[in-house]
């Protein structure tokens, strides 16, 4: 299998926007760990907080050339919040430290994620 150098070059740019939006939302997660908020608790609402700006990321900064779904981007979202929380359960189990569970579950999903928004939100343009 051979990728295009468009495809590596959005790619990359899902990374790049993925940084920021992950800096964002593990930033906030690891706050509201530290004011003493439930594990689970603060991934929800770390969440929810990421989602309108990681959307902006991604529309406009990764897949510019594909025609944006609010809805969709809304239910990959719930999904992407089901698989976050199994794979933080999961992480938390092996990983004692919270703030390293919080981030090998960010980790695992984002390649996840890639996948879902690629194929199933950020769709090519009908022309």
């Amino acid at each position: 299998m051979t990728l295009s150098r468009e495809r590596i070059a959005e790619i990359w740019r899902y990374y790049q926007a993925g940084l920021i939006n992950t800096a964002f939302g593990f930033g906030a997660f690891s706050l509201l760990v530290w004011l003493g908020l439930n594990l689970f608790a603060a991934q929800l609402i770390a969440h929810l907080a990421g989602m309108a700006f990681n959307y902006l990321t991604y529309s406009r900064h990764v897949f510019r050339g594909a025609a944006p779904a609010r809805l969709r981007f809304i239910l990959s979202y719930a999904g992407n919040y089901v698989v976050g929380l199994a794979m933080l359960y999961l992480c938390s189990r092996v990983i004692a430290s919270p703030y390293l569970a919080g981030l090998a579950s960010t980790v695992i999903v984002s390649v996840i994620n890639y996948f879902a928004l690629k194929h199933l939100v950020f769709r090519g343009r009908s022309t």
